[in-house]
């Protein structure tokens, strides 16, 4: 099978070519050639194009036809219009913020996007809500209304190897700075979906394995299980092998998450992938505990340059000055706080509960 990757160098891109070569597929890559990676192998044909560029993709592009393209790379309202008589099926991926309140959470009353979020939830429906958002909402439109038979994923935040934002290096410096404390807003307790690079790979390959169920489709992807943002950094604390005590403060209180959160609130952004995995049959391929452990070390291993455009864009300072500052303030008033003997009757967890600190045994022994 004859098959165009437009991308290839991103941080999903090396899975997808790895799994459509495995399948079979004659593969060609088109990218604008600025980034290789020694995951891929050299000999594969390329084609340099900057995909941005509707002309030039029409000059590279002329007098070809392929049964696949997978375009997961530049303008895709372009590539759409160019690829419409060139392929045979379309699989492409666009973003998460199409949805309403993905990135502007107070659009909801109450605040927060609805969760989960399923693929027919209410989308962004002017520039004022979200201009981002609204820029996707047109550009799926445009998709379909050239290639109506295509198959489009919403990707939420992806990590691993290569990928241009990479909030894990957040967690990652301070445990190499041998930080002995990190803050996280609001105890950590954000649900957000992220998607491993290879598993993200892995949902758009089951759509190239499966056209009669995908043509035509929209799919949410991303991991299906879901860890807090405290999990998130207790399990890279525990690959790296670092101790730390984790502080909740408020997010109205200190800046310091908002990387971690990459949104002002610390509202949950969870999205609903049961059609991935009913009519797709995913599963993860990768769980994402394994996934983050190999995302940390990687990243020890090749670490974003200081100042440099991934730290730019994760906009974390790392100024641990300010945040001992904060620290230090934020334990003066813990010590402050009146305990529960103010109350004349202490609030207690309720007795449906059956947990630790819950209430005790009616009886010694029980009849078995």
């Amino acid at each position: 099978m004859k098959t165009l990757v437009i991308g290839g160098a991103g941080a999903t891109g090396q899975f997808i070519v790895r799994g459509l070569m495995q399948r079979g597929h004659d593969v060609t890559l088109l990218n604008r050639g600025r980034h290789q990676i020694a995951e891929l192998d050299e000999s594969l044909p390329r084609i340099q194009c900057d995909p941005y560029d509707e002309a030039a993709l029409q000059t590279a592009l002329a007098g070809q036809y392929y049964d696949l393209c997978v375009a997961t790379y530049g303008r895709l309202r372009a590539v759409a219009r160019v690829m419409r008589d060139k392929c045979e099926r379309f699989i492409s991926a666009g973003g998460a913020p199409a949805y309403r309140g993905y990135m502007n959470a107070a659009l909801w009353k109450p605040e927060g996007l609805p969760a989960p979020t399923a693929e027919d939830a209410p989308k962004v429906e002017s520039p004022e809500e979200d201009e981002k958002g609204y820029r996707i909402v047109l550009t799926e439109q445009a998709l379909y209304q050239q290639i109506p038979h295509a198959t489009h994923f919403r990707y939420p935040y992806v990590y691993g190897p290569y990928q241009m934002a990479p909030r894990e290096w957040c967690i990652v410096k301070r445990i190499i700075d041998r930080r002995p404390a990190i803050i996280l807003p609001d105890a950590g307790l954000t649900l957000q979906t992220f998607g491993y690079a290879e598993n993200i790979a892995h949902a758009l390959l089951l759509a190239a394995d499966q056209p009669e169920r995908a043509n035509g489709q929209i799919y949410n992807c991303g991991d299906s299980i879901c860890l807090s943002l405290r999990q998130v950094v207790d399990v890279i604390a525990t690959a790296l092998g670092h101790d730390w005590q984790v502080l909740s403060i408020p997010n109205e209180l200190c800046p310091v998450g908002l990387p971690l959160l990459a949104q002002p609130q610390s509202t949950h952004r969870l999205l609903d992938l049961s059609k991935l995995r009913y009519e797709l049959g995913y599963q993860d391929l990768v769980p994402p505990a394994e996934a983050l452990a190999r995302t940390a070390r990687w990243l020890v291993d090749h670490p974003p340059k200081a100042g440099g455009m991934e730290e730019s864009v994760m906009q974390d300072p790392f100024d641990y000055q300010a945040e001992d500052r904060i620290i230090a303030a934020w334990t003066t008033l813990q010590q402050q706080m009146p305990d529960s003997r103010i109350f004349a009757t202490p609030p207690e967890v309720g007795m449906s509960y059956s947990g630790p600190g819950g209430r005790p045994r009616s009886q010694a022994e029980f009849d078995k």
